[in-house]
């Protein structure tokens, strides 16, 4: 029980902490000091902890990482666009 609760925090503190990049990058358009090759492994590195998360039918790993795939994901294709 106690490891769901920590993992639950975790998982919404991790999500929540790609907000203010996600926001400011979609305001201002500007992704010129954003990394492709950081971006576009932590994406990737974000999908494979979805995958993991189905697997073991982890509902915080899956939903966190779900979410946070969608966020770095869309950062991650405007810094193609527009980077």
């Amino acid at each position: 029980m106690i490891q769901d609760l920590f993992g639950i925090l975790a998982a919404i503190l991790t999500t929540v902490s790609f907000l203010p990049q996600v926001i400011h990058t979609l305001r201002t358009r500007d992704t010129r000091s954003l990394s492709l090759g950081m971006y576009a492994i932590f994406t990737a590195g974000v999908a494979c902890w979805l995958v993991y998360g189905i697997l073991l039918g982890a509902w915080p790993i899956i939903v966190a990482n779900l979410v946070t795939l969608l966020l770095a994901g869309s950062v991650l294709v405007m810094k193609i666009r527009h980077g």
